[in-house]
């Protein structure tokens, strides 16, 4: 039960860590455009992903048991994942870079996992075919979208901030600031929203998979009856669970993340409101339409290349591609090393006997 305990706290600090690190890309455009200041920004997302992060548990089974072989899950297992995603994040934030808490997450439970059964690959499920049907494992909701997300929000990002040109080629420069001043608070709303909808629920899947193995493990046997409600013999994320990961990650990005801010919204590329309402719609609808489907893609990854593709219509020199440069690099990185930290700390953990 102590185990457990740790596990829900660690939980719970990646979730809030979440909202400060991954939450500043979402709310990173209306700041530097100036249509909301820093403290409504935040309050604003804190709202939009409080909601979003109640609608759905799709991605939370992705995580939860699409991408490990649940066989080799301890309590421990899940705790080593939370400690590498959570190092990770705090390392990334630190450097203002960026860098995916879903993939850190993704990574951290591979390597744990890994470690857990003592250095064998087949603790992974690469590519199976559920009893739905449906194909799950880290080739197609992990790898495939971390590919093709980023390449949709770049090419989306492009192609609606070039419409949006043609259609407003007559227009005043006053008249467009007014109408996507107003039009930017939608769409920093459904970006707030999508993020919600995905990254919250990671957590939540990684909570339920501790209730589960808890469960089944015979670690709950001896609960008192008020706490009865933890006993999860079948895989699902109860109502509290969403609630808790809700409440947390809102309570993370309400305190904010402005290094990150800092990085995407003014170093990147110059946005002005109708950038940033391209960027944000676009990635919006990517990260939502990926949520439906049980898709764990990166808000940072498809963020981010939104605003390279809103940057590019302008001119390609526009964007600042040194910097880009450095945040790939911490894109790649993310997984291996998160990995790998992931098998260390589970592997120190067995030496110690937990």
């Amino acid at each position: 039960m102590t185990l457990f305990l740790l596990v829900l706290l660690a939980s719970l600090v990646f979730e809030y860590i979440n909202g400060f690190h991954d939450t500043a890309n979402a709310i990173a455009t209306v700041v530097s455009t100036k249509v909301l200041g820093p403290r409504e920004a935040v309050l604003w997302a804190a709202f939009w992903n409080l909601f979003g992060a109640l609608m759905g548990t799709a991605v939370a089974s992705t995580i939860g048991k699409g991408l490990v072989d649940t066989q080799y899950i301890t309590m421990a297992t899940v705790l080593a994942a939370l400690l590498s995603a959570i190092v990770w994040g705090l390392f990334t934030w630190w450097l203002g870079l960026p860098s995916s808490s879903s993939h850190a997450l993704v990574g951290g439970l591979c390597g744990a996992a890994v470690g857990t059964s003592g250095g064998h690959w087949a603790a992974l499920k690469w590519s199976v075919v559920d009893a739905g049907g449906h194909h799950v494992g880290l080739w197609p909701k992990i790898v495939l979208p971390m590919v093709t997300s980023p390449l949709l929000g770049f090419l989306g990002g492009m192609v609606l901030m070039f419409l949006l040109t043609v259609i407003l080629r007559k227009a005043t420069p006053r008249l467009v600031g007014m109408i996507f001043g107003k039009a930017q608070l939608v769409s920093a709303g459904f970006m707030g929203y999508s993020h919600g909808s995905n990254d919250a629920q990671k957590t939540m899947g990684i909570i339920a998979l501790a209730l589960f193995t808890g469960t089944n493990s015979g670690a709950f046997a001896d609960l008192p009856p008020w706490l009865h409600f933890l006993r999860t013999p079948e895989f699902t994320v109860p109502r509290w669970v969403m609630l808790a990961c809700a409440l947390t990650m809102a309570a993370g990005t309400a305190a904010g993340g402005w290094r990150i801010i800092r990085t995407m919204g003014h170093k990147m590329v110059k946005l002005q409101p109708v950038h940033g309402f391209a960027a944000e719609t676009t990635a919006a609808l990517v990260i939502h339409g990926a949520s439906t489907i049980g898709v764990p893609v990166s808000t940072t990854h498809v963020i981010s290349t939104s605003i390279m593709g809103v940057g590019a219509t302008k001119r390609l020199s526009a964007v600042k591609w040194g910097l880009v440069g450095k945040i790939v690099w911490a894109w790649v990185l993310t997984l291996p090393l998160t990995g790998l930290l992931g098998y260390v700390i589970m592997r120190l953990m067995q030496e110690a006997g937990v």
